[in-house]
């Protein structure tokens, strides 16, 4: 069974009828994987709540009015302006077959390592999100990545840092195992580096002012002489 779990119904509203249906407080999905697509409808904070926690890593539990099925998020349709729901889509799997999931890294225990600790480094995330293969049971919620050792400012965090748990695997299999996940960069040295630049920006600006004050001042000059008579 599966740690998410969320009660749908059937619905046969499509189309422009859907606005209505998201005024009343629904979402409308739709299940993929089978003979013909399911189209179903949920309510909007128990969906919401389900897809916060199930990501597009973890399988969810589908009561279908009674019908059991077990999904994986496929995809979410966001409103651009709301920044609401409009639609799910969802993936059919079995207990029994290998799925691809979108799983979150996680890095941890940097506050342990000497490039916190005696350098007072940050570090900088360069990948957010790998895709994992696995049976529904077995799916991560995240990947871990511990950051303890990282010392030097040239340290990083690679793909081959990574250790998956049994029965997982990297969905692409040409994926690059010095391909980086995070790296060091000393906050301080970057704080000065941008001082140093608004200080020179400023500088050019003045410098820019000064110039066009003194065309200004120029041409204002000129438009002020009297022209000389001729004798």
């Amino acid at each position: 069974m599966a740690e998410y779990k969320l009660h749908l119904k059937n619905r046969e509203v499509v189309g422009k009828k859907l606005k209505s249906l998201r005024a009343e407080g629904m979402i409308p999905s739709v299940v993929y994987g089978g003979k013909e697509p399911i189209l179903l409808m949920s309510e909007y904070v128990p969906t919401e709540k389900v897809l916060l926690g199930a990501g597009y890593h973890s399988p969810i539990d589908l009561d279908i009015e009674g019908k059991k099925k077990m999904v994986i998020v496929k995809d979410v349709h966001i409103d651009p302006v709301s920044r609401q729901i409009i639609n799910i889509e969802f993936q059919a799997i079995s207990a029994r077959e290998v799925v691809e999931a979108t799983t979150p890294i996680v890095i941890v225990d940097f506050e342990e390592s000497e490039a916190s600790k005696t350098y007072h480094y940050a570090l900088m995330k360069t990948i957010e999100e790998l895709d994992v293969k696995a049976k529904p049971a077995d799916l991560p919620k995240e990947i871990t990545v511990n950051a303890s050792q990282l010392s030097a400012i040239d340290d990083k965090l690679t793909v081959a840092d990574i250790k998956l748990p049994e029965g997982v695997s990297f969905a692409d299999k040409e994926l690059n195992p010095e391909q980086v996940i995070a790296s060091l960069y000393d906050p301080a040295a970057e704080a000065e580096k941008r001082e140093a630049e608004d200080e020179e920006n400023a500088e050019a600006q003045e410098e820019t002012t000064e110039a066009e004050s003194e065309t200004a001042e120029e041409q204002k000059t000129e438009e002020t002489e009297e022209p000389k008579e001729n004798n």
